[in-house]
């Protein structure tokens, strides 16, 4: 009875929550449905709740399937919290439906695994990855994303471009008549990513405090995602973003001229997005199959050829690849290190006592 009840439960969580999530079903055969989340008795699927947004990543999805034809894809294309309250739940109730998680929030992912909640795998593809983009077997880099200053070129002169978070928060406070509601970043209370970026932000120098107060004097603008803060930068509403994902930035470059991209000298973060198989996955020999695809060759190429989220590949070559961002960069890169380091501001006093100074700065205290 009580197995009975669980199991209602998660199909009306599983039904509430499709009204906020983008669902898209890749059939055999390669028909692409939107909003139907359907998995068919007998026939092969993956189940994938990942947070990259699924223009960007049907590529993959497409590529997977000319190699796995016989396999269908269902993709949830959620919230970084949204993911994690998810595998969170069906954990609980014991009644899996996630095969695959994919998320730009490390920090969070790190934690499934801290709790037990990912299952192991090791294969020939991820022995490939670099040593700190793996951690247990259980968690696996599969991108190389810098974190960026975005603006508008057209808006924006040559002279005000910041190259530093110090030369951002010294033109807030001399430009302030012009820049005032006019920049953008996320909200660290609202996203897993804009939150650990800012606590790496935190780690690396004290001048995200003087910048945190900057900001709020000048009425930033916070959201939850990078497309959204890409969008006002491209129209002129918002005339500068801060800790902007530089895949999506770039992607946005190559169609739209106006958008300029600056990688921070003082550091530029870099981030990895982590998969990770849940052992609550009702299909892992899928999920197995998409993780080998996803790490390959074949795979990292589409991720920085057709998808820009910069590939994490050592053998893969190009613009948008790890080895193309060093080349670019150089020192002032900081991989963000996937492992137990990441949980520190995920104790829920820490994470409180952050945000409070956050808001606090924000207010200019």
């Amino acid at each position: 009875m009580l197995r009975t009840g669980a199991i209602l439960v998660f199909v009306l969580l599983i039904v509430a929550g499709a009204a906020s999530a983008k669902v898209f079903r890749y059939a055999v055969g390669g028909t692409q449905t939107a909003g139907d989340q359907q998995v068919v008795s007998g026939e092969p699927t993956v189940v994938i709740y990942s947070s990259t947004d699924q223009d960007v990543f049907t590529y993959v999805i497409e590529g997977f399937q000319r190699t796995h034809p016989g396999i269908a894809v269902v993709y949830f294309d959620l919230n970084t919290l949204d993911i994690h309250a998810r595998v969170l739940e069906e954990a609980r109730l014991g009644v899996g439906r996630g095969d695959l998680v994919l998320s730009s929030a490390i920090d969070l992912q790190i934690k499934l695994v801290n709790d037990g909640l990912a299952s192991p795998y090791r294969s020939s593809v991820t022995e490939r990855l670099p040593s700190w983009a793996v951690w247990r077997d259980e968690a696996f880099g599969f991108t190389y994303e810098p974190i960026v200053i975005v603006y508008n070129k057209d808006l924006v002169p040559a002279g005000d471009v910041p190259r530093t978070r110090y030369d951002l928060a010294k033109l807030l406070g001399k430009r302030g008549d012009t820049y005032f509601g006019k920049v953008a970043t996320y909200d660290p209370e609202r996203s897993g990513a804009g939150f650990l970026f800012v606590t790496q932000d935190a780690r690396e120098s004290e001048v995200i405090w003087a910048l945190a107060r900057s900001l709020g004097a000048n009425g930033v603008k916070l959201y939850n995602n990078t497309g959204a803060i890409l969008d006002r930068i491209a129209t002129g509403q918002f005339l500068i973003g801060y800790n902007v994902l530089g895949s999506y930035a770039l992607a946005r470059a190559r169609k739209n001229p106006a958008i300029g991209i600056v990688f921070p000298e003082d550091y530029t973060l870099v981030m990895s997005r982590i998969a990770l198989i849940p052992k609550s996955a009702p299909h892992p020999d899928t999920a197995r199959k998409f993780l080998n695809y996803l790490l390959s060759v074949e795979g990292q190429r589409i991720i920085a050829e057709r998808s820009n989220l910069y590939a994490i590949h050592p053998d893969v070559g190009g613009e948008v690849t790890a080895a193309a961002l060093r080349a670019k960069v150089g020192d002032a890169l900081r991989p963000i290190r996937v492992g137990p380091g990441l949980l520190v501001y995920l104790d829920r006093a820490k994470r409180q006592i952050f945000l409070k100074r956050w808001r606090r700065a924000l207010q200019g205290r």
